[in-house]
């Protein structure tokens, strides 16, 4: 059977299985929407204009902070795989401060910033940071030895003519797939980072909450997930073209 058919099977048995849920338990309907009541819920949202302003600042969020903490990693990354006096240099820098989750950044966040779009922003960045760094960091490390020696075999000896001409197209695939993973880690960061104030997805998720309006809650779960896939998408499709090389 066609795999996009068992998928539509298995999407249609999962909402079924919701919808029944609260028929079976009458009381799980105040704490568990079904689907039937989604559709309801995100046309009011947009209607009211408000679907809309919280997509376009979260995104914005978003977008800005997965770009700042993408490029610092990808440098940083870069750097310390280049030359190991920097790697030693910044190793119990990175020792201290790397198990320190992002939520825990919230407060200095809150004093620095304010409650303010570059709040979240930060914490995104620095979500995005660590995972970006590491994935840099291992693929310039595991570039072959011998692609290197060839390049300066033919001239190639300074360290920006190595990183151009070998280590970085070397190391690409290895660091895109640390960006497509901080693609989502970035998603989970904007609901932390908005859940103490900032404008957007996530507070407008705790304002539903906290009147249990969970058909609310449940639509804008689904429009961060539907976001998402936008974007892996889209990034996917720009992967297939930076690496079209390899093909």
């Amino acid at each position: 059977m066609n795999r996009y058919v068992l998928s539509a099977i298995g999407l249609a048995i999962f909402l079924l299985v919701w919808e029944v849920i609260p028929i079976l338990d009458p009381s799980a309907r105040a704490l568990l929407p079904v689907p039937s009541q989604l559709p309801k819920a995100f046309l009011s949202e947009v209607k009211n204009g408000i679907w809309l302003t919280c997509v376009g600042e979260s995104l914005s969020h978003y977008l800005i902070g997965l770009v700042i903490g993408v490029l610092s990693g990808i440098g940083v990354g870069i750097l310390t795989g280049m030359y190991k006096n920097l790697e030693f240099a910044l190793a119990w820098v990175i020792r201290i401060l790397r198990p320190i989750p992002g939520l825990a950044w919230i407060p200095f966040a809150i004093l620095w910033f304010g409650v303010e779009q570059q709040a979240a922003i930060f914490i995104i960045a620095i979500g995005v940071f660590w995972i970006v760094f590491f994935a840099a960091h291992a693929a310039i490390r595991n570039v072959d030895r011998d692609l290197i020696e060839v390049a300066e075999a033919f001239g190639f000896t300074s360290g920006w003519e190595k990183l151009v001409k070998v280590l970085f197209p070397a190391s690409l695939p290895g660091i895109l797939v640390g960006v497509r993973t901080a693609l989502g880690q970035a998603w989970m960061a904007v609901v932390a980072a908005e859940l103490f104030g900032v404008p957007g997805l996530g507070q407008r998720m705790n304002q539903a909450a906290s009147l249990l309006a969970t058909d609310i809650v449940v639509v804008y779960m689904l429009t961060m997930a539907a976001l998402y896939g936008l974007v892996d998408t889209g990034f996917l499709l720009a992967q297939s073209r930076f690496l079209s090389w390899k093909v």
